[in-house]
């Protein structure tokens, strides 16, 4: 359906004249330009000979005459030509004009792109108009309700949700999904995820999918809702699936994506990479260029992720985002004073909860306690805001009480996302921290190393990990992941990086001799030896049959001669002296015990 304004009902090209033009004829023709038909110019009227009067020949042309004429052949021959040059070309006027805010914005959904702000701003108010002369059209509805969705994600503005719930539902009201309005039911999954209602999108995905297999627009919610509940399975099949139906830079994004949470960092790089060459709009190519300062972030590499940063705002002003990617790797390049100023823009421009915590960890590690209390409150005023709107920001909620408030309550708010099969790795890693704040080490190792055995590389999680099996003692595996934390991102927090440090140093170096100090002692041990050189010699006396079998020994002891038979046994034994070298003890011991 075209929702953009009507043309004229009349062409707007000229009606088809006389190919040379009024003018040219008039030249042509020899008249004087706008004289009345049939006058020929610089000639006298023509009037009929008198009846009867001889024919005479016309008299021949004066000078001024035939120049008049000279003149207007020039004049009529540049008409001519400027005709030409207008009429050729004059199917410009049929080329395709340049696609303005509103056709951008919808090529850039029907491409599964992200469109820029002023697009999308174009288009709400495009449809807004639309729908209020034609409430009964389905697809402009939905069509509004995805874009608030996408405003209210990209503005941080949780009020926009409602908007977009309301006008996805009279899109329903007036095609239901089952009748093929499946663009709803797309658009309410998109907005199930931005309230971080991950079961609930999955439910209006899968019903979409059931309905529809091929239809590319459901995958990418899809994606979210798996990736969200930690169904690391189902998020990689539908993103294969996705990139089988739908090729391009899209299809590239989410793969990069997934390689990512997967901690396959060179597959997500290379393939991020890609997704930015192959990017064409500016909305496109910034979201591309965030990509990859994110993961120049989570290697460790600050100043390349500065650099693209700097590249995607650039490239579109309106990717807020980047400004607070920025201020991450500002801090740790120790420019703080210029990571401040973009945090404050940030968090200005997009009031994510997330930013406004990191701004207010940011002033705690420079010891300004009354400023990061001042980005505390504000953060709970956008917390309250959010759940008004029906987001669930509880993730982040219990970050700030884990570390700065209460943990009880961050452990609360932990299990229950848990019960709603919201088991996710950052979910793992907040339960196992909260746990830890709380006194409950051993019940959060398991979160912990849940979150860490993702795959995904993130400095947090190991240190997390760490500081829990160090409080457990269990000391080789808390001194590994500590190194993984500083060694994956050495200033990954400016709070959590110098404890990490300190952690690492209290532990110390490991035991000389490495992993073999670890594993038990090997059977023949050094110090084994000398507790056992009594209890050689009693086998041997067991297993001594033949001095054992001479019968005549014995009346030979008895006799008054008891010395003589005495060396006897040490002659016949020259075994036994190899295992008992200080074997005159045993031999005195050896003669009384004899009778």
């Amino acid at each position: 359906m075209d929702v953009m304004p009507q043309q004229d009902p009349e062409s707007r090209r000229p009606p088809e004249p006389s190919p040379y033009g009024a003018g040219a004829r008039d030249a042509m023709s020899g008249a004087e330009p706008g004289a009345e038909p049939g006058a020929l110019s610089g000639a006298e009227p023509s009037v009929p000979p008198a009846e009867g009067a001889t024919a005479v020949p016309p008299p021949p042309p004066t000078l001024r005459t035939t120049l008049r004429r000279a003149a207007f052949g020039a004049v009529a021959a540049g008409v001519l030509l400027a005709g030409a040059l207008v009429a050729v070309p004059d199917r410009g006027r049929d080329a395709p004009k340049e696609p303005g805010p509103v056709e951008r914005a919808e090529a850039a959904a029907t491409a599964g792109s992200p469109a820029s702000l002023s697009d999308l701003t174009a288009l709400i108010g495009d449809r807004q108009q639309w729908v209020e002369a034609h409430p009964q059209d389905a697809p402009s509805w939905a069509t509004l309700g995805s874009a608030y969705v996408e405003w209210g994600r990209r503005s941080a503005d949780a009020a926009y949700y409602g908007r977009a719930e309301e006008a996805l539902k009279r899109s329903l009201e007036a095609q239901p999904g089952e009748r093929g309005n499946g663009e709803a039911w797309v658009g309410m999954a998109a907005l199930a995820n931005a309230r971080h209602d991950f079961l609930a999108a999955k439910r209006w995905g899968e019903t979409v999918r059931k309905q529809d297999p091929k239809s590319w627009r459901v995958y990418p919610v899809l994606i979210d809702a798996y990736t969200g509940l930690g169904d690391h399975k189902a998020a990689t099949g539908a993103t294969e699936k996705f990139g089988e139906l739908r090729k391009g830079v899209p299809a590239l994004a989410r793969t990069a994506d997934l390689y990512r949470s997967q901690g396959w960092r060179e597959d997500a790089l290379a393939t991020a990479r890609e997704a930015a060459d192959r990017a064409t709009t500016p909305a496109e190519k910034a979201e591309a260029l965030h990509r990859l300062g994110e993961l120049a972030w989570e290697r460790g590499e600050p100043e390349e992720a500065v650099a693209q940063f700097d590249a995607a705002l650039r490239t579109e002003s309106g990717h807020h985002a980047s400004l607070a990617g920025r201020a991450r790797a500002l801090v740790a390049l120790d420019r703080t004073d210029e990571a401040l100023a973009a945090y404050q823009s940030a968090v200005t421009k997009l009031p994510r909860p997330l930013y406004v915590l990191e701004l207010g960890e940011l002033y705690a590690s420079m010891e300004l306690d009354g400023d990061a209390r001042s980005q505390y409150e504000k953060l709970a005023g956008l917390l309250a805001q959010a759940k008004e709107a029906g987001v669930d920001e509880s993730v982040i909620q219990a970050r700030y009480e884990s570390d700065h408030g209460d943990p009880e309550v961050a452990v609360e708010l932990l299990r229950a996302q848990w019960k709603k099969q919201h088991r996710s790795a950052a979910v793992a890693d907040a339960l196992g921290w909260a746990l830890h704040r709380a006194g409950r080490s051993e019940e959060g190792l398991e979160y912990a190393q849940r979150a860490v055995d993702t795959g995904v590389r993130n400095a947090s999680y190991a240190y997390h990990l760490g500081v829990i099996e160090r409080e457990l003692g269990q000391y080789g595996p808390a001194r590994r992941h500590l190194e993984e934390a500083l060694r994956t991102n050495p200033a990954f927090s400016p709070l959590d990086a110098p404890k990490a440090r300190e952690a690492l140093e209290a532990l110390g170096e490991p035991p000389p001799g490495g992993p073999g100090e670890v594993r038990p002692p090997a059977p023949p041990a050094p110090p084994a030896p000398e507790p056992k050189p009594e209890t050689k010699p009693e086998p041997e006396r067991e297993t001594r049959p033949e001095p054992k079998q001479e019968p005549e020994q014995e009346p030979k002891r008895e006799s008054p001669e008891p010395e003589a038979p005495a060396p006897a046994p040490s002659q016949s034994a020259p075994a036994p002296s190899k295992a008992a070298p200080s074997s005159p003890a045993a031999v005195e011991a050896d003669a009384p015990k004899s009778p």
